[in-house]
């Protein structure tokens, strides 16, 4: 099992994505200045707002991404329930791990190297949240994973992982294509499929007695 790292010193939150390496390229770009007055405003968040447990809470899947001690990275998609990602205080985000292909990647790397990032897309509303922080895997702990259970899923929790959030920004919506999930379109079909019905009945009573069209 992981333990968190103590965090280096940052002067500012967006340090943890903001390298020297990507302050150098912003400043090449042209957009460093502005950078600059947003790290000297309000800048990143680094604890879990009400809008963002709000956000959570609507979810039904993230990403996942963590590396491996060579800085190997990899993305795991996540999915459940809405809400199934949970905020457990204002540093900690949680979620039970199910058995899947039993590759274990994520696990393996969390084991040596505890950071990690949540990408949180709201696909339908054209939004998306990055969340850095580190990530440890907590096996054994029944009540930990039975706060974190999805009760809409019947499989078997085999152990949770708990995130620890040390900076968020919410990403620019340009080139997000808006998409649905089942959960999302079931109400409009249904409706559509409603007036479908109502309106093949009126046809078929048109039918069965064309003069009834003819009526006052």
């Amino acid at each position: 099992m992981s333990t968190p790292t103590n965090s280096p010193q940052r002067e500012h939150p967006s340090d943890i994505a903001f390298t020297s390496a990507v302050k150098t390229i912003q400043t090449q770009k042209g957009s460093r200045a502005s950078y600059a007055r947003m790290e000297q405003g309000a800048g990143w968040k680094t604890s879990v707002t009400s809008d963002l447990a709000q956000y959570i809470a609507d979810l039904d899947m993230f990403y996942l991404g963590t590396a491996n001690a060579q800085g190997q990275p990899y993305i795991q998609y996540r999915g459940g329930s809405p809400g199934f990602l949970k905020v457990l205080d204002e540093q900690t985000l949680g979620f039970a791990d199910f058995g899947g292909n039993r590759q274990y990647i994520s696990l393996g790397n969390l084991s040596e190297n505890p950071q990690a990032f949540l990408f949180l897309m709201d696909y339908a509303n054209s939004r998306r949240v990055k969340v850095w922080g580190t990530a440890r895997v907590v096996e054994g702990d029944e009540g930990l994973e039975q706060l974190l259970r999805d009760p809409a899923y019947p499989g078997n929790v085999e152990r949770a992982i708990l995130f620890t959030v040390e900076a968020w920004d919410i990403n620019c919506p340009q080139h997000i294509h808006p998409r649905f999930s089942q959960r999302q379109i079931k109400p409009v079909v249904e409706q559509l499929q409603a007036r479908i019905a109502e309106l093949e009945s009126e046809v078929q009573r048109l039918t069965a007695n064309p003069s009834a069209h003819d009526q006052p």
